[in-house]
């Protein structure tokens, strides 16, 4: 993970499927966890879904809340 990582999932949407156009940050526990059982996208996009899904699984979403709205950071 790279310090920046945090900050895109604050900014990016999802670029496809049911939830295209939210927040990676705004994605359901769920929907993370089918990926994690599914399997995670290649990719960069891939890559950040499995860092949130790891976020959401212990709980920590709460560490992304000061990262809203800080474009450019």
């Amino acid at each position: 993970m790279h310090p920046e990582d945090l900050q895109k999932l604050a900014t990016t949407e999802m670029p496809f499927g049911k939830h295209k156009g939210l927040l990676l940050a705004d994605l359901p526990g769920h929907y993370l966890n089918w990926f994690a059982r599914e399997g995670f996208p290649k990719g960069e996009i891939g890559r950040l879904l499995a860092l949130m899904q790891e976020i959401d699984h212990n709980g920590l979403r709460e560490l992304l809340r000061p990262l809203r709205g800080r474009p450019g950071r």
